[in-house]
C-alpha cells in the first residue's frame, strides 16, 4: 500500500507546526525572544519570527559560512533549489569544504527559521531577504546586481528586441520570451564565454571592474564604443539616465558562479604563540592571582576611612583616578580595572550619605577572613559574568560625554559572552599552549562576523575586537592565564574538561593548531559542536569552588614572622597573616613590595601605634613573638624613646591648652620661634594656654619633634584609632543582559505546551453552524444553546471548542472536555492549559462541537 506524502508547508506557521517539541525547544533556545511573552499558538510565534528586531538579532549570532548562506539564499530565486544554492557557495569548481559544510549550515538557519521549505523549495525569510539588501548602492550583501528580467523591467519592448538582435539570438514575439532568450544566454557557460570572446579587452575590463560590486557605474550620453557594444547586447543595462547596472547573470559567469569572491566554510586556525609547561603556566597565573588579591586589598586600604568623592554626574573624577593609579603604581587603565572589578564583585560602593563617598562594603571584610584562593575565585567569578567594562573609561557616550570609573553607561551586554568565548578558544589549546592575539580576533570575526559598521565612538574597532583584546589583557592580570595560556584554575573556572593532548605540536611561532585537534574531531564538524557553554549560577559556584582548590596549593602560605634587620626595617619573606600583617601596617611604614616585603620603623610610625593604644611594652613584646631574628637594639631604643615622650605633654581644649610636670619643657616651649604661630602664654607653671584648637596644636608639636598625647576632660589619654569607614550593606551590580535570558528546561516545556494548545484551539476543524463566525473569530452563541451543548458534551465525554474573556476582558480560544455543569460554572480538562479548570458560563462567549476524531 503506498503511502501519502506529507506537503510541503506554504508558510512558516505551517513548517513551524510540523516540527517536534524537540526541535521548538531548539528554536525557542537560540532565539529566546520568540517567548517573551509566550505566543498563543504557532501562527503568532512564526509572525514574531519574521519580525524585523527578532531577525536582526537572529542573524547577528550566525557564523560567517552560515551568513554567507542566507546572503547567497538572498539572492537566489525564490524559492530556491538545494543545487542551485550550492553552485552559487561553491561556484564552478565545486569546492568540497563547501559542498561538505552546506548542511550543517542550512540546518542551523532552518532551527532558527531564517529558513523553510523542502530541498527543493527553499524559502529564506522574507525579512531576513530584506536586511541583507541595505541599501541601493549596494543592492545585495553579495554584490550582485538585479536579474535580467528585473532591470529590464520598464525597458520598451523593442528596445528588448533590439538587444536580443545584437546578442545574435532569435526574435521572439513579446518581451517576456525575449528576456527570457537573453536570461538563457547569459547563463550558458558556453555560449556566454563565446560571446565575451568576441568582446574588446575594453569592455571586458569594465565588466571586470564591476564584477565584484557595487555593480553600478555612469556612462555618458554618447558612451564610448567599447561602452556601446556592451550596452548593445545587455551586458550593461540602464536602470536611469547616466547608469548603467551589470545584470546578475553576467556577473555570476564572470565570477565562474560565485556568490562571494571568498567563500569561509571552515573556520581559521588559531596561530600558535609559544608552548609552555603547564606547571610554568600555573605558577605564573598564580603569582599573577596572588598580586591581583594584594592590589585589591591595597586599593580598599588606602579607601578605609572614606575613598574618593562621588561626582554629581556619578562616577570617580579623573583626578581621583590617577590618584588611586599613583597609590597603586599602576597605570590609569590598570586602575580603573581594578576599581571596578572591586566594584563588579560587591567589595565597593558609594556610601549614600549627603556627602557621597565610595568606601568599601561590609563584604570587603567578610571577603578578608576567607582563604586567598576563596578571595580569588569571587574576584574571577565576577569578572567572567560582568557587563560593565573598564575598557571603554575615558571614551564619550552617545551624548559626548566622558565615562568615567564608577560612573555609568560603562555597561556593554556583549562583554561576557565574548569573555566567556574568549577564554574557551584558549581552553580547546593543547594544555600549556598560548595563540596570538591576532589569530583569536579572526576566530572570533568568523563566528560573529559583522555585517555592517558596528564601530562606535571609542575607536576604530569594532566594540567585539576591543572586548577580546582586553579579555586577554584582564586575565592575565587577574591570573585566569599565565603567559597567554589558560591555566588550571581557569579552565575549572569555565567548567571546562581537562586539556587536549598534544596531537601535532607546532613546531614555532605562526604555526597554525589543526582546527579539528581543537574545537571538534572533524574538520566539516559543526564549529561549536563543543563549545563551552555558559554555566548557570549554581554550576558557576561548583566551578569557582573548583578552581580556587586547584589555586590553593600554588599560592604562598601566609606566614607569621617577620625578619628584623638592625638598620630599622623588617622584612616580610612571603604574606602575612593577617592580625600580623595589619599591625605591623601600623607600626612601621611600607618601604618597597615585591616578592618579600620591606617595612621600616620611624618615630613617626612608632608614635602612630602608641597613639592606637599600644604601649611600649606591648610593641616589645609583639616584635620578640613575630621575629625570626632577635630584636635589633636601634629598634629596642627607637621605641622606648619614642614612648618616652609620648604622652609627656598633654594637650586638651581651652580653647586648647598644653600641661606637662616638667615645667622645662613648657619653657623651651616657648623659647622656641617654630611655636609663634600657636600663639602660647603660660597660665601656671605645668600649664599653657593656646588659641590654636587641639588638633592643630597637636600636629604643630609634633613638628617640633616632641610627642603630645591628646587628653578628655576627665584628663584622660585619648586614643585615636584609625576609623574603618563602611558602606551599608550593599549587593554587586547585576549584569545588564543583552536581551531575553536564555530560558530554561522548564520553561521551554510550559511555553510549548502552551503554544500547541493554542494551535490546538486555533486551528481544530469545527462542525458548521448556522451562525458561522469569520476565521479566527470567537464562536457566538445564545446562553440556553452554551448550556445545552455543554451538558451534553458531559453525557459524551466529546471536546469542544470555547470563546471565554476572562475578568481583564482578554479573549481567548479554548479546547476542553466538560466534566460537570452547575451553579452557572463548568468544570472541564482545558488542552490549551494541560489542566482541569473551571469557568463561569456568563464569560463564555459561545461553544462549538469539532469535526468527528478530533481531541
Amino acid at each position: 500500500m503506498s503511502t501519502e506524502e506529507t506537503p510541503a508547508p506554504r508558510s512558516l506557521a505551517e513548517a513551524l507546526r510540523a516540527r517536534d517539541d524537540a526541535s521548538l525547544a531548539a528554536l525557542l533556545r537560540t532565539r529566546p525572544d520568540l517567548i517573551t511573552p509566550v505566543p498563543t499558538d504557532l501562527t503568532q510565534l512564526a509572525t514574531r519570527a519574521g519580525t524585523r528586531a527578532s531577525v536582526v538579532r537572529a542573524l547577528e549570532r550566525l557564523d560567517r559560512f552560515t551568513l554567507q548562506t542566507a546572503q547567497a539564499l538572498a539572492v537566489a530565486p525564490d524559492p530556491a533549489a538545494y543545487d542551485d544554492l550550492l553552485a552559487l557557495l561553491a561556484g564552478d569548481a565545486a569546492d568540497p569544504a563547501v559542498t561538505a559544510a552546506l548542511p550543517r549550515a542550512l540546518t542551523v538557519l532552518r532551527e532558527q527559521a531564517l529558513v523553510w521549505g523542502g530541498t527543493d523549495r527553499l524559502r529564506l525569510v522574507r525579512t531576513a531577504r530584506e536586511l541583507l539588501a541595505p541599501s541601493p548602492q549596494h543592492p545585495s550583501p553579495t554584490g550582485l546586481g538585479p536579474t535580467v528580467a528585473e532591470a529590464t523591467a520598464g525597458m520598451s519592448p523593442g528596445r528588448v528586441q533590439e538587444i536580443v538582435a545584437a546578442a545574435g539570438l532569435t526574435s521572439t514575439h513579446d518581451a517576456v520570451s525575449a528576456v527570457a532568450s537573453l536570461t538563457a544566454l547569459f547563463t550558458d557557460r558556453k555560449r556566454m564565454a563565446a560571446l565575451l570572446g568576441s568582446a574588446s579587452p575594453d569592455s571586458v575590463d569594465v565588466l571586470r571592474r564591476l564584477v565584484w560590486g557595487p555593480p553600478y557605474g555612469q556612462v555618458t550620453a554618447d558612451p564610448a564604443a567599447h561602452l556601446r557594444w556592451l550596452l548593445d547586447r545587455g551586458l550593461l543595462l540602464p536602470t536611469a539616465p547616466g547608469t548603467v547596472v551589470l545584470p546578475r547573470e553576467v556577473a555570476l559567469h564572470l565570477r565562474e558562479g560565485l556568490a562571494h569572491r571568498t567563500t569561509e566554510p571552515l573556520p581559521p586556525g588559531i596561530e600558535h604563540a609559544a608552548t609552555h609547561r603547564p606547571q610554568v603556566v600555573d605558577n605564573a597565573a598564580a603569582g599573577q592571582a596572588y598580586t591581583a588579591l594584594a592590589t585589591v586589598e591595597e586599593l580598599l586600604k588606602d579607601w578605609d576611612e572614606g575613598g574618593p568623592a562621588v561626582l554629581r554626574a556619578g562616577g570617580l573624577s579623573v583626578r581621583d583616578l590617577k590618584r588611586t593609579a599613583v597609590a597603586l603604581d599602576v597605570s590609569e587603565p590598570v586602575a580603573a580595572f581594578w576599581v571596578e572589578l572591586a566594584y563588579a564583585a560587591g567589595l565597593l560602593a558609594s556610601d549614600g550619605e549627603a556627602d557621597e563617598r565610595y568606601a568599601a562594603t561590609p563584604a570587603y571584610d567578610e571577603w578578608l577572613e576567607w582563604p586567598s584562593a576563596q578571595r580569588w575565585a569571587r574576584l574571577a567569578e565576577a569578572w567572567l559574568t560582568a557587563t560593565r567594562t573598564p575598557g571603554v573609561i575615558g571614551g564619550r557616550d552617545a551624548k559626548d560625554r566622558t565615562l568615567s570609573a564608577l560612573g555609568p553607561g560603562l555597561d556593554r551586554s556583549a562583554a561576557p559572552e565574548v569573555r566567556h568565548r574568549v577564554l574557551a578558544l584558549l581552553a580547546a589549546l593543547p594544555e600549556g599552549s598560548s595563540p596570538t592575539v591576532e589569530s583569536v580576533l579572526a576566530r572570533l570575526h568568523w563566528e560573529r562576523p559583522t555585517r555592517g559598521p558596528q564601530q562606535d565612538r571609542e575607536g576604530d574597532e569594532d566594540l567585539r575586537t576591543r572586548l577580546a583584546r582586553w579579555t586577554l589583557a584582564e586575565a592575565e592580570s587577574l591570573g585566569v592565564t599565565g603567559r597567554g595560556a589558560l591555566s588550571s584554575q581557569g579552565r575549572a573556572l569555565l567548567g571546562a574538561p581537562a586539556a587536549p593532548v598534544k596531537a601535532a605540536e607546532p613546531t614555532g611561532p605562526g604555526d597554525k593548531l589543526p582546527v579539528h585537534h581543537r574545537d571538534h574531531p572533524h574538520p566539516h564538524a559543526h564549529p561549536h559542536a563543543h563549545a563551552l557553554e555558559p554555566l548557570s549560577a549554581s554550576e558557576q559556584a561548583v566551578a569557582s569552588a573548583t578552581a580556587a582548590r586547584l589555586l590553593t596549593p600554588l599560592l604562598p602560605e601566609p606566614l607569621d614572622h617577620v625578619l628584623l634587620q638592625a638598620d630599622l626595617t623588617a622584612v616580610a619573606p612571603g604574606p602575612l597573616k593577617r592580625p600580623l600583617a595589619d599591625m605591623l601596617g601600623v607600626l612601621a611604614d611600607v618601604e618597597s613590595k615585591g616578592g618579600a616585603t620591606v617595612y621600616r620603623f620611624t618615630p613617626g610610625s612608632v608614635r602612630r601605634a602608641l597613639d592606637a593604644g599600644r604601649s611600649a611594652s606591648d610593641l616589645h613584646d609583639f616584635l620578640t613573638a613575630h621575629s625570626r631574628t632577635p630584636v635589633p637594639q636601634p629598634l629596642a631604643y627607637l621605641i622606648d624613646d619614642v614612648a618616652r615622650r609620648h604622652g609627656h605633654l598633654r594637650i586638651g581644649a581651652a580653647s586648647a591648652y598644653v600641661r606637662c610636670d616638667d615645667d622645662a619643657v613648657l619653657s623651651e616651649i616657648l623659647a622656641d620661634k617654630r611655636s609663634a604661630n600657636l600663639r602660647l602664654r603660660r597660665l601656671a607653671p605645668t600649664v599653657l594656654a593656646a588659641q590654636a584648637d587641639p588638633a592643630t596644636l597637636l600636629d604643630g608639636l609634633r613638628a617640633m619633634g616632641f610627642a603630645p598625647a591628646a587628653e578628655s576632660a576627665e584628663g584622660d589619654v585619648l586614643i585615636t584609632r584609625a576609623h574603618a569607614h563602611r558602606t551599608p550593606p550593599r549587593t554587586a551590580p547585576d549584569p545588564v543582559p543583552d536581551g531575553p535570558p536564555a530560558p530554561d528546561t522548564t520553561l521551554l516545556s510550559a511555553a510549548i505546551r502552551a503554544i500547541r494548545a493554542g494551535d490546538l484551539a486555533a486551528t481544530t476543524p469545527r462542525k458548521p453552524t448556522d451562525t458561522p463566525a469569520a476565521t479566527g473569530d470567537l464562536p457566538r452563541t445564545g446562553p440556553a444553546e452554551t448550556l445545552a451543548t455543554m451538558q451534553a458534551a458531559v453525557m459524551t465525554g466529546e471536546a469542544v471548542w470555547i470563546g471565554y474573556v476572562n475578568a481583564e476582558g482578554a479573549a481567548s480560544q479554548r479546547v476542553i472536555a466538560p466534566i460537570r455543569v452547575e451553579g452557572g460554572f463548568v468544570t472541564a480538562y482545558d488542552h490549551t492549559a494541560d489542566e482541569v479548570r473551571t469557568y463561569p458560563l456568563h464569560r463564555v462567549t459561545g461553544v462549538a462541537e469539532l469535526v468527528e476524531d478530533q481531541p
